[in-house]
């Protein structure tokens, strides 16, 4: 990979074109479906379990850091409300893209690193066969089904540990804690988060896929591409989060305002 600017734009511009190319042949027939049950079941199983286990990390620190500050100020009868939104609008839509790439997009990096270095890739399109098609395309909308899966799961783990940990621990009101869940959050914030999660899962499997095609230089290569690709995805990541939340807060007024 080069460190040019002409090499950077060069790269740039290569993998926004393979994401012209996943929308092309999304819609174009045949449609690997036997691949896409395969890989949607293979990223499912590689990224449940350490989903749930991120996820109750994550809600508890979040309510023991809300229900910390909503006791100085006062304002504890919130802290459910906030906890929620906390965990529903950012935290579970970063933790489902952050274990989508990190297991199921280095997964498919490796797999079609290896795959170009034996030449299979090559192989495809001297028959005629697009890899795009017949190989990112699952990939990539597997990716983008599971993360939303995973972003409602990762909202009931959330949201239960925050629960546990604000009620048991800090001495919260079960009742206070629940019915708060409506004096903020609306619904447009799951819409928000199972947006965002759509649009990280599109750009991890993308991103991974990219690394894959264009990885070189023996298994050495493929390693650098892996570790690439999971870099790439992080730094896009919140860069795509911070321009979504900010129209969400243009486009969507606060509730009660």
């Amino acid at each position: 990979m080069s460190l040019s600017p002409v090499g950077g734009v060069k790269q740039a511009g290569s993998l926004f074109a393979m994401f012209l190319d996943v929308g092309r042949y999304t819609f174009k027939r045949p449609f690997q479906v036997r691949e896409f049950i395969q890989q949607a079941w293979f990223i499912a199983s590689v990224t449940i379990f350490p989903t749930m286990m991120v996820a109750i990390p994550f809600g508890a620190v979040i309510a023991l850091e809300l229900g910390t500050l909503a006791e100085q100020i006062g304002a504890q009868s919130f802290t459910g409300s906030a906890s929620v939104l906390a965990i529903i609008r950012e935290a579970s839509p970063i933790v489902c893209a952050l274990l989508i790439s990190g297991a199921g997009g280095s997964a498919i990096c490796a797999d079609l690193g290896s795959r170009k270095i034996r030449d299979e890739i090559d192989a495809m399109e001297v028959l005629g066969i697009s890899p795009v098609q017949r190989l990112v395309v699952p990939r990539v909308l597997s990716c983008m089904m599971i993360s939303v899966f995973l972003n409602g799961l990762v909202c009931v783990v959330g949201v239960a540990g925050g629960y546990f940990f604000n009620v048991v621990l800090q001495g919260g009101t079960p009742g206070a804690y629940l019915a708060s869940f409506s004096a903020l959050a609306q619904l447009p914030d799951l819409y928000t988060g199972e947006i965002k999660a759509l649009i990280f899962g599109l750009l991890a499997g993308v991103v991974a896929s990219y690394k894959g095609l264009n990885a070189g230089g023996g298994p050495k290569g493929v390693g650098d591409a892996v570790n690439q690709s999971v870099v790439i995805t992080f730094m896009l990541l919140f860069a795509v989060n911070f321009v979504i939340t900010a129209v969400y807060f243009e486009v969507v007024p606060a509730k009660g305002s």
